[in-house]
């Protein structure tokens, strides 16, 4: 099992928080919140452009 970084939870209004994080060599994660050992792993471009969509409103159904 690798060591994980995570960072703070990112919160959407309501109970929603997920969590991002990284390990040392360089995979990305996201978990929700409270629940990081059932994360999902892909890579660091495609965890950021998830983000970048959410965050821009055009995934927000995912929250």
């Amino acid at each position: 099992m690798p060591t994980i970084t995570w960072e703070d939870p990112f919160c959407g209004e309501g109970a929603n928080c997920f969590r991002i994080g990284t390990d040392r060599e360089g995979n990305a994660y996201i978990a929700i919140a409270g629940q990081e050992e059932h994360h999902l792993t892909d890579s660091r471009d495609a965890l950021r452009a998830l983000i970048r969509d959410i965050k821009a409103g055009k995934a927000d159904h995912l929250l």
